[in-house]
């Protein structure tokens, strides 16, 4: 899950990496509401190994999940970053997914 509308003046790539989980299970056909699906969880931004969900800082923010199907589990560890999963991945992507929401918080 990342979300590339980020100011400038938190990060200069305007991009905030909130949540990496990899080696889902291919068995796996649902995630219930409230769990975490199995996998290994990745190094989001600030070197968080975990989700971290939306709170952004000034206005609503778009929220990418992408999701791919591999034709093998990966050889990493967890605490990869989003770059080296995406750079275990080449080669071995068949499908891919992408759902994009957007969030913003209420102001009282």
């Amino acid at each position: 899950m990342e979300d590339p509308d980020v100011p400038a003046t938190i990060r200069k790539d305007g991009r905030w990496v909130h949540w990496v989980l990899f080696n889902i299970p291919s068995t796996l056909r649902s995630i219930d509401e409230g769990s975490r699906p199995p996998g290994l969880l990745g190094k989001g931004t600030g070197n968080r190994i975990a989700y971290q969900g939306p709170c952004p800082p000034d206005r609503e923010h778009r929220y990418f999940f992408t999701l791919y199907a591999l034709d093998t589990l990966l050889s990493l560890s967890q605490g990869a970053t989003k770059e080296e999963v995406e750079k275990a991945m080449q080669g071995h992507i068949l499908a891919k997914s992408e759902l994009m929401g957007t969030y913003k918080k209420l102001t009282s």
